[in-house]
């Protein structure tokens, strides 16, 4: 039935049929018609970051920036579901079209710009929280703020969010952002870390619970640059990495018309570069900061290989587009088959 469907929708704009799938899943899920229509998926809990994820298999930030649908997506049996990027300020994003479909390469080019209705409107839509499952909640810096000055934007929106993410990610490896990716190195990334830590820690004190925060990083990163962001993220005492982000690279996607669009690409062609990141980040924090794992999982053999290379839950975004719900049941028993034969 999805395969009927994703053939519709793939004929309309690739922003109009996402926005149109929304709509239709959130009036599904209002309608309690969506759950009946998935696969049921057999509990496999994983405790991470100090939470116990159901399952291990979630949903990427960047399907539900602003809260608007996360209870119906969460019905689709999801372990976790992420929402954002939110920024402080609302801000429309770039000028459209941002985003391409490359369906001979089952990938996905963005350059949204962080998109998004405000922290507040976020924070609106999680008061009236229906969804009893694990929700993290990305934040972002506006547009227009310096990155000298970016701090300010993730504190906050931590700030905001705090009393209703179950965790937090902060995201600095958008490349659709000028200069938010300079904060993953050196001196930047040290001192955002730094405040962030700090921040978590007042509002730990302030609200009397601990909110794990996790970091999004890149994947266009060579060995010499992951170990030093291993080293500074292990300094931080933060409680997780999020690899990967989408990539800048065009190599595999270069015989496509629309390789010269800028912005992320995302889907199969990201896998090999999300996976051997996660591989090489695993060596470096030798099991001292979990690694969830993201980037072109468009069948269940990649996510147990995200799993093989290091990471302890894997992220779906451009693979579940392609693929539908069937994949996250697909995801989840081959990370439990693959759990079954190491004997975990």
């Amino acid at each position: 039935m999805y395969d009927f469907a994703r053939r519709a929708l793939f004929c309309l704009d690739a922003e109009v049929s996402h926005e149109l799938t929304l709509d239709l899943l959130g009036a599904g899920g209002r309608l309690g018609l969506v759950r009946p229509l998935c696969s049921e998926i057999a509990p496999n809990p994983k405790e991470v970051m100090g939470i116990t994820f159901p399952n291990p298999v979630g949903l990427a930030a960047g399907l539900d920036k602003n809260g608007d649908y996360f209870n119906a997506l969460g019905q689709l049996g999801f372990g976790f579901v992420e929402i954002g990027t939110i920024t402080p300020r609302p801000q429309p994003g770039n000028p459209k079209p941002r985003m391409f479909r490359l369906p001979e390469h089952q990938a996905i080019i963005n350059r949204m710009g962080f998109n998004n209705k405000g922290v507040q409107h976020l924070v609106e839509r999680v008061q009236r929280r229906r969804y009893d499952g694990i929700l993290g909640i990305n934040i972002g810096k506006n547009f227009d703020t310096p990155v000298a000055a970016a701090a300010a934007d993730y504190q906050q929106c931590m700030a905001a969010v705090y009393p209703y993410a179950d965790y937090i990610t902060v995201n600095i490896s958008s490349p659709n952002t000028p200069g938010l990716r300079d904060l993953q190195f050196g001196d930047s990334l040290k001192h955002l870390l730094d405040s962030i830590k700090q921040t978590q820690q007042e509002l730990h004190q302030q609200h009397g619970h601990y909110v794990p925060v996790a970091v999004k990083i890149a994947p266009d990163m060579d060995a010499i640059a992951i170990a030093q962001v291993a080293e500074v993220l292990l300094d931080s005492g933060l409680d997780g990495v999020i690899a990967t982000n989408t990539t800048i690279s065009r190599e595999a996607v270069a015989d496509s018309p629309l390789a010269a669009e800028a912005g992320g690409l995302s889907g199969a062609p990201v896998r090999d570069a999300s996976t051997e990141v996660i591989r090489q980040l695993a060596v470096e924090l030798q099991g001292k900061l979990p690694i969830i794992g993201v980037g072109g999982i468009l069948t269940g053999q990649d996510a147990a290989e995200k799993i093989a290379a290091g990471a302890s839950l894997v992220q779906l975004y451009s693979g579940f587009i392609y693929r539908g719900p069937g994949l996250i049941a697909d995801c989840a028993e081959a990370i439990s088959e693959r759990g079954a034969i190491n004997g975990s």
